[in-house]
């Protein structure tokens, strides 16, 4: 019910001060496992993709959200932990691997989860080279891939401000689910069919994003 609430209220927000754009919803499963692939320009994407999502999804989040002290520390682990969101050390070699068996276990749920191929926000605008975790998520769930293109939140937050500002021009592109069966099928080797099915999701990203590519 806590959750509820406050996702009414933050799409409250989020629809009158930004007014965001949302093409391809259609392309969520409304049910079953699904991930959801997007680029990452600001802190403001885990924000506004739940939102726009009509389902739960859950993110991996770094540790340091549920960390913070005084009343906005509070605020944080309190608005982290409500949107479901799994808490990964950074600073820990194996974190890695476990955030991802989390993942996992939350697509074995039958629920949706949210990754960000890139592993951190483009600092420069660019789309950078996706890592193969998505892929090993989609693999070995058997689940499908929907790719997200982000465009104009890096206007909202840039990478270094600390609080949000009203931006118009938002844009939140939902593209065809890619399903991880062919390779499966192939029988191609794990490691090469992790990269085909990374770039696979980078090059759907990247034609709805335009972004430039990182070489």
């Amino acid at each position: 019910m806590t959750y509820r609430i406050l996702k009414l209220v933050c799409s409250l927000l989020v629809y009158v001060f930004l007014r965001p754009q949302v093409l391809g919803l259609h392309h969520v499963p409304r049910r079953g496992p699904v991930i959801i692939a997007s680029n990452h320009l600001s802190f403001i994407d885990s924000i506004i993709l739940p939102l726009v999502v009509p389902r739960h999804v859950t993110f991996i989040a770094k540790s340091e959200y549920w960390t913070g002290r005084g009343l906005k520390g509070r605020i944080s682990r309190w608005f982290f932990t409500t949107m479901g969101h799994i808490p990964v050390d950074r600073d820990d070699p194996r974190a890695g691997q476990r955030s991802l068996q989390d993942a996992l276990a939350v697509l074995q749920g039958g629920d949706a989860f949210g990754i960000y191929p890139e592993g951190t926000r483009s600092r420069d605008g660019r789309l950078h080279k996706g890592h193969t975790g998505v892929a090993w998520l989609a693999l070995a769930g058997t689940t499908p891939v929907v790719p997200v293109a982000l465009r104009g939140t890096d206007k909202v937050q840039p990478v270094g401000r600390r609080l949000p500002r009203p931006t118009r021009g938002i844009r939140v592109e939902f593209g065809v689910p890619i399903d991880p069966s062919r390779q499966i099928a192939a029988g191609t080797r794990p490691a090469q069919a992790r990269r085909e099915l990374t770039d696979q999701v980078m090059a759907s990203i990247h034609s709805m994003s335009g972004q430039e590519l990182v070489p």
